[in-house]
C-alpha cells in the first residue's frame, strides 16, 4: 500500500473582502502504510477539504501532499493511484452494478477477463454477488454503500479514501456498514483515510484518529488514548458521549491544601497528589476541572473514597439507556452528566452525594485550553 503526508497544507478560499478564508491552516499529518485514519470534528473543520485535497478534488494553496514520498501536488486525479468512496455513492443510475464497479476499469483500458475477475472478487467481499445485474434504484442504502465500496475495491489503489460514507444510513445500519468497512481494511491490509463528523464511528473504527478544528489540528492520537489523555479542552469535549464535563473555578490554598472551587457552587473538592501538583502554579487563579460521567459515583453505592472528593448534587433529569441511565446533576450554577447502572433507580429532584474518581480527573488552562495533567 502507501504512506501519506501532509506538510503545511494550507487551503485558502477567496471572498468578497478579498482577505480569504482558511479552510486548512498548514496542517502536518503523517498517515503510515496499511492504516486506518480517521480526521474527525465538526461541520466546517476542514476534514473534507483535506481529503479532497489529497484526492486532487480541490486545488492546494500551500504545502505538499506526497504518496509514498512522492510530491503529487500537481499529479491529475486520475493519475493518483487512490480511491474515493463519497457521501452520495455518486453511482451511474442508468448502469448495472457490474457496470457501475467495471466503468472505472474499462476507462483505464483492462481486458474483459481481467475486469471480469476484479468485479467478481470484489462483490464476493462485500457479499453482493446476488445484485451484479440490478441498478441502483432497486438497491438499498446499505447496498448502495456496498457497491460505491466495491467500486473503489476493484481498482486496487494505493490509497482509499472515505468521505463520510455513512452519514445517509439508518442508526443500524450504520453500526453494521462501520463494522464492515473495519473488516474491508482488515481483509485488504490497505492504507484508508476515513473522514466523518460522527466519534463514535471515529473511536470505533480508526487505528489513529485525527481531530480537527477550525482548520487545525487538535490531536492525533489512538482511539483511547484520545479519550483518556485529551490534549486540550476542544478534544475532551468533542470525544466522548456524553462528552467531558468541563466545570470552571479557581484553586484555592487552605491550611497548606490546594482545593478546586467551583464557581457559583458549592462544590469544593481537595484535590489529589496528581492533581494539585498539576494546580501547583494555580493558585488563587481559574482553571476547570474536567471529569467523564463515568467517573462521577454515587457515594451511597460506593466504599473506597475520601469524603473531600464528594459533593451534593440535585438529580435534575434521568435518561435510561437499557444497561445504564444518565443522570442530569446540578449545583449552582454547575450542570454535570453522571452514568451510573440501570439497577439503580434516582429520584428526580433528590440530592445525592457523589464522588469524584480524580485518578481519572483533568485540569485544564482556561486561557490555552491545554490540558495540564496530560501525560
Amino acid at each position: 500500500m502507501a504512506t501519506v503526508e501532509l506538510k503545511k497544507l494550507l487551503k485558502i478560499y477567496p471572498n468578497r473582502k478579498g482577505e480569504g478564508v482558511k479552510a486548512v491552516n498548514e496542517i502536518d499529518l503523517s498517515i503510515r502504510d496499511r492504516e486506518f485514519m480517521v480526521l474527525v470534528g465538526p461541520s466546517g473543520c476542514g476534514k473534507s477539504t483535506s481529503l479532497r485535497m489529497i484526492a486532487g478534488l480541490e486545488d492546494i494553496t500551500g504545502g505538499e501532499i506526497r504518496i509514498d514520498g512522492k510530491v503529487i501536488n500537481d499529479v491529475q486525479p486520475k493519475d493518483r493511484d487512490i480511491a474515493m468512496v463519497f457521501q452520495n455513492y455518486a453511482l451511474y443510475p442508468h448502469m448495472s452494478v457490474y457496470q457501475n464497479m467495471a466503468f472505472g476499469l474499462k476507462l483505464r483500458k483492462y481486458s474483459k477477463a481481467e475486469i471480469d475477475r476484479r468485479v467478481k472478487d470484489a462483490a464476493e467481499i462485500l457479499g453482493i454477488e446476488d445484485l451484479l445485474q440490478r441498478k441502483p434504484a432497486a438497491l438499498s442504502g446499505g447496498q448502495r454503500q456496498r457497491v460505491a465500496v466495491g467500486r473503489a475495491i476493484v481498482r486496487k489503489p494505493k490509497v482509499f479514501l472515505f468521505d463520510e460514507p455513512l452519514s445517509n444510513l439508518d442508526a443500524k445500519m450504520r453500526v453494521s456498514t462501520r463494522a464492515e468497512i473495519s473488516k474491508l481494511h482488515a481483509r485488504l491490509a490497505s492504507t484508508m483515510i476515513y473522514v466523518t463528523h460522527d466519534q463514535v464511528e471515529a473511536m470505533t473504527m480508526g487505528d489513529r484518529i485525527c481531530v480537527m478544528n477550525g482548520g487545525d489540528i487538535m490531536q492525533v492520537d489512538e482511539p483511547l488514548t484520545l479519550y483518556n489523555q485529551p490534549a486540550n479542552m476542544f478534544v475532551a469535549s468533542f470525544i466522548g458521549s456524553p462528552p467531558m464535563n468541563l466545570l470552571p473555578g479557581r484553586i484555592e490554598r487552605k491550611e497548606g491544601t490546594l482545593y478546586f472551587q467551583a464557581t457559583d457552587s458549592m462544590i469544593t473538592l481537595r484535590l489529589s497528589n496528581r492533581l494539585a501538583e498539576a494546580a501547583a502554579e494555580y493558585v488563587d487563579r481559574d482553571i476547570i476541572f474536567g471529569v467523564r460521567p463515568e467517573n462521577i459515583h454515587q457515594a451511597e453505592e460506593s466504599s473506597n473514597y475520601e469524603t473531600e472528593h464528594t459533593a451534593k448534587l440535585t438529580i435534575d433529569v434521568a435518561e435510561p439507556m437499557g444497561n445504564e441511565t444518565m443522570l442530569y446533576l446540578s449545583n449552582g450554577s454547575q450542570s454535570l452528566i453522571g452514568r451510573i447502572h440501570s439497577d439503580v433507580r434516582p429520584q428526580i429532584n433528590k440530592t445525592i452525594t457523589v464522588w469524584f474518581d480524580q485518578a481519572k480527573a483533568h485540569l485544564f488552562d482556561p486561557q490555552t485550553e491545554a490540558n495540564l495533567t496530560a501525560y
